[in-house]
């Protein structure tokens, strides 16, 4: 342990990151490793840079480790853990180790996440009792914790299971917390001072306003799910107009806490009042009756007047408090419960105003960011958050302000008024266009807003308010942007005009849509990064377009202009200078995603200088990976590519292997971790287009590389690489089983996959890939102790997705159709094992199990209990015949259900819609990242069973034929009756 510090100081270098890390999980297998780093991390005169590391690798072991099977955390170890960790939330008050208490407490998040109340009996006792009268540095400490437990209710789907959970909390924790509230609210708000000790110096007053931000954010929590008793009984004391601490906050402005007018960050007094709006929305939402219990929401609505109107708040600073302030305007308006505050004409024309107009502005910020920020303006004004979460803009509340009203029956007024703003901002720009082009950029944006009644931000505007004609608009107003020479308009102007396309793509006809695309094809070219980046996501978002399930635009339509648009997009990419640059900008390399797809064999003339492209850009990114949704697309670009020329020119595929096995083979050397689920599932689909040829001895070499342990380390590699082998075994299981690699691949299913209930799928997963492809003489060997350690897992750790799985696996073992594998070469297995042992799983699994199966597994469920029922001599025969019936009833009843029997024909273009959904997830994590473009749709293993029925009453016929009347003697003992 007393290489701690090194590795870990050792894992913040690129160079040596890689080592570090192996020491690390070497170490972290030790006995009382957690309660190590803790105390490390804890130890002040560690380096910082050391403890804040370990924090880091703390919070990481119990995100990844702390429930895993296979090389998780003991158990002793996790106890020891716990009972030190609140402690140690305490120790680290210090304002100095805020960064390093913020990792502690994530890490007291998810250990609580899964331990709390069962195995963490006394954590609520702990912070409770830690929380002080007097000293609100620790208090700090105590109710971050706090808060990094219970704000994980806010997602949570209600259950019985998580009440249980917040009643527990509640019972401990909301008196202490309604006592302590009170207290700080009280030293925050009377002056003179009650407590001048805990009020002063200016550092004591910020603790107190921190701990009132976390205090919000608990009010929060714990009203999030269910209103409690005591936050209900207490409701005027909170919410009262003129005496309820609320209010008193919303008009509190201490000048001790007033933060530098430059400074970007918001104020805790900022941060408050944000949070109290976030409150008082979320009862408009779900506790209306409360508030109408005093006139609290007219009071509120007067205070975002006197807050947030005419501009009061220009700074960024107080951005979130201004969105947050016309969120809760705009969910008042949707309520219908405060029509008399916002249905008379004058009352809405005041709030367009003073509070729409104003904030739909563009400020100098704004255009500060267009300039020198570009990336994050798009992000900002996508309303896309690093995290992939909603974050509106004050521009996109404002804008929400006008569609409540459009959507909330005052669509009449709400158009008229606003028209008339946007006439006045389209004068203003004819009279001067050079000075005035801020009126037009805001003309625009009210008009989007005030036309749109719903949208997505997968598909844009759904549905447009009756009284705009949007067409119009674009055509009188727009248009002319999106032609104009560069230089000729203010480029905003022009991202305007490209916007618009972008958010009313669904309201314009195809031949509209193929009438602009070369001038969005022009933009790509543009100096302008925000313009070139909007054409990029436009072009994109058109070629998405899906009506009904099929795709709007298709290879046709960009015949003629795909490889234009490809190069103008990887030269865009290609003059970055650093791999951080090269990758910054995935909507280009995304836009390259979706016109490779949707081009499909168009690209063929080009395809190797496009593929040269891909590959060069690869080797640089590759230097220092950093942007997850970047490589996504890169690896889709370079799949889809191989996909759709290789399909149209099957002899381009040595092409592909001799243009890609270099870098592949670099990045699994190097052990690029980010990579190697990407290049897995590319060479898997690189070796299943082989469909049965010779398989090279480029892939055979790896083989060997791809069975060591140490592959099966990362957790998010697992799927790709049982495809891979599933694609060897496909292609060369003959070759495997000759040099023992069949034994290597079950040897990896038994001590890596079924004993972990995160990778237990992946293991039948490859174990039904080995039944199917391996003759039944070469598994004979091997099958009883992949039986035995199946059934281990089944006594030792089942869950009913186990159950599920290993079932699937028995059906399917009997369903397919191998020469030589019968169910009764299964049943005589498992007899061997131990006697009567088929009969046991039959009436504990897959006869309860069978009927319950999911639609698309109905079928293959099916034809495994057909062919059990008539091929099996041994189910004739004791003991095993006495299930015969039973096993008929189990089939009977997914006969009831038999439309679930058709094979639908699979879309060979599902797999590439799906991209759109891959960006959510993509991510540098344990979690896989899926390449749709690689995909296959999974081949029906009873395809050769066109009838299900029919194959029943010949398999019956036969079976009564050598059998006589004992079969119909078993099918009158079964319930329901005759399957006909």
């Amino acid at each position: 342990m007393s290489d701690l510090p090194t590795l870990l100081l050792a894992s913040l270098k690129p160079d040596t990151r890689k080592a570090a890390e192996q020491g690390l999980a070497a170490l972290s297998v030790q006995p009382g490793f957690l309660t190590h780093l803790l105390r490390l991390v804890l130890d002040s005169t560690q380096d910082r840079a050391v403890r804040l590391a370990g924090s880091i690798y703390l919070k990481n072991t119990a995100k990844h480790k702390w429930e895993e099977d296979v090389q998780g955390v003991p158990e002793q170890d996790k106890t020891a853990l716990r009972a030190e960790l609140v402690p140690a939330m305490i120790a680290l008050s210090n304002p100095a180790d805020k960064a390093i208490r913020t990792q502690v407490a994530e890490s007291v998040s998810l250990i609580a996440e899964l331990d709390f109340p069962n195995k963490w009996v006394n954590l609520i006792d702990q912070l409770v009792a830690s929380l002080s009268a007097t000293d609100y540095n620790v208090n700090v400490g105590v109710l971050q914790t706090a808060h990094s437990i219970f704000g994980q209710w806010r997602a949570h789907v209600r259950s019985d299971e998580l009440f249980t959970v917040i009643n527990i909390v509640l019972g401990k924790f909301i008196d202490p917390f309604m006592q302590l509230f009170q207290q700080t609210a009280t030293l925050l708000l009377t002056e003179p001072s009650p407590n001048p000790a805990l009020t002063s110096p200016k550092e004591n007053y910020e603790y107190l306003a921190q701990a009132m931000v976390l205090l919000t954010d608990i009010y929060y929590d714990f009203s999030c799910q269910d209103l409690p008793p005591a936050i209900e009984d207490s409701h005027e004391a909170f919410f009262a107009p003129g005496t309820g601490f609320f209010q008193a906050f919303l008009l509190w402005d201490p000048p001790q806490l007033r933060g530098d007018p430059d400074d970007s960050t918001p104020s805790l007094t900022s941060q408050i009042k944000t949070r109290i709006f976030e409150i008082a929305e979320l009862f408009v939402k779900l506790y209306p009756e409360q508030l109408q219990k005093t006139k609290s929401v007219e009071a509120l609505v007067q205070t975002v007047w006197s807050l947030v109107g005419s501009n009061k708040l220009p700074g960024v600073a107080d951005d979130a408090l201004v969105s947050q302030a016309l969120r809760f305007i705009s969910t008042a308006i949707r309520s219908g419960y405060y029509k008399e505050l916002f249905s008379s004409k004058e009352n809405i024309s005041l709030l367009v105003q003073g509070v729409v107009v104003p904030n739909v502005t563009l400020r100098e910020h704004d255009v500060e960011q267009f300039e020198d920020d570009p990336l994050e303006f798009i992000r900002l004004d996508l309303s896309l958050s690093a995290t992939g979460t909603d974050l509106a803009t004050r521009r996109q509340a404002a804008a929400d302000v006008l569609q409540a009203l459009v959507g909330s029956g005052f669509e009449s007024e709400a158009t008229e008024i606003v028209g008339s703003w946007i006439n006045t901002g389209l004068s203003q720009y004819a009279s001067n266009k050079e000075e005035n082009w801020k009126a037009k950029d805001s003309a625009v944006y009210l008009l989007t807003a005030v036309a749109t009644r719903g949208s997505t931000s997968q598909h844009g505007v759904t549905s447009t308010n009756a009284l705009v004609d949007v067409v119009k608009f674009f055509s009188d107003h727009v248009f002319e942007d999106l032609q104009a020479q560069p230089g000729t308009v203010h480029p905003i102007l022009q991202v305007d005009a490209i916007r618009f396309l972008f958010t009313f793509r669904n309201q314009l006809t195809k031949p509209q849509l193929l009438s602009v695309l070369p001038q969005l094809a022009r933009h790509l070219r543009s100096d302008n990064y925000v313009t070139y980046t909007y054409a990029a996501i436009t072009i994109d978002r058109i070629l998405a377009i899906k009506q009904g399930n099929q795709l709007l635009f298709a290879q046709a339509d960009i015949h003629d202009s795909a490889l234009e648009l490809i190069d103008a997009l990887l030269s865009r990419i290609e003059t970055a200078r650093t791999p951080e640059k090269v990758a910054e900008n995935d909507h280009l390399m995304k836009c390259v995603m979706r016109i490779i797809v949707t081009a499909r064999q168009t690209v063929i003339p080009a395809y190797q200088r496009i593929l040269q492209r891909l590959v060069a850009i690869l080797g640089v990114i590759s230097k220092n990976p950093s942007n997850p949704n970047f490589d996504q697309y890169i690896f889709e670009s370079i799949s889809g590519l191989m996909r759709f020329v290789v399909a149209g020119s099957p002899q381009t595929l040595p092409t592909f292997e001799q243009a890609l096995f270099g870098p592949f083979t670099f990045i699994i050397q190097q052990d690029i971790d980010q990579y190697i689920p990407y290049v897995l599932q590319v060479l898997s689909q690189m070796l299943e287009l082989h469909r049965g040829g010779e398989v090279p001895d480029t892939y055979r070499n790896l083989l060997p590389h791809l069975l060591t342990p140490a592959m099966w380390q990362q957790k998010g590699s697992i799927p790709a690489l049982v495809r891979l082998l599933k694609a060897f075994l496909g292609q060369d299981s003959a070759r495997m089983v000759a040099s023992g690699q069949v034994a290597s691949v079950l040897a990896v299913v038994q001590q890596r996959l079924i004993p972990s209930k995160a990778n237990d799928e992946w293991g039948f997963n490859l174990l039904q890939s080995v039944i199917a492809n391996v003759k039944p003489a070469d598994l004979q060997q091997y099958l009883k102790p992949v039986f035995l350690c199946l059934l281990t897992r089944m006594h030792a750790n089942r869950t009913d997705k186990y159950i599920y799985h290993f079932t699937r696996f028995m059906l399917y073992s009997l369903a397919i159709k191998v020469d030589g594998l019968t169910p009764d070469y299964f049943i005589k297995t498992l007899e061997e094992i131990q006697p009567q042992l088929w009969s046991q799983i039959l009436t504990n699994f897959i006869i309860p199990q069978a009927p319950l199966f999911p639609h698309r597994d109905r079928k293959l469920a099916a034809v495994g209990l057909i062919r059990l029922l008539c091929e099996s001599s041994l189910m004739m025969q004791e003991p095993s015949v006495r299930t015969w019936s039973a096993v008929y009833s189990a089939l009977a009843k997914l006969f009831n259900e038999r439309q679930y029997f058709e094979t639908k024909t699979a879309d060979d273009g599902a797999a590439i819609t799906a991209i759109d959904f891959e960006e959510q997830t993509a991510g540098y994590q344990a979690s896989f990242s899926r390449l749709a473009a690689s995909e296959n749709v999974e081949a029906d293993p009873v395809a050769y069973v066109q009838n299900p029925l029919e194959y029943l009453q010949q398999g019956l016929a036969k079976l009564g034929s050598a059998y006589g009347e004992q079969v119909q003697m078993l099918i009158a003992r079964a319930d329901g009756g005759t399957i006909g």
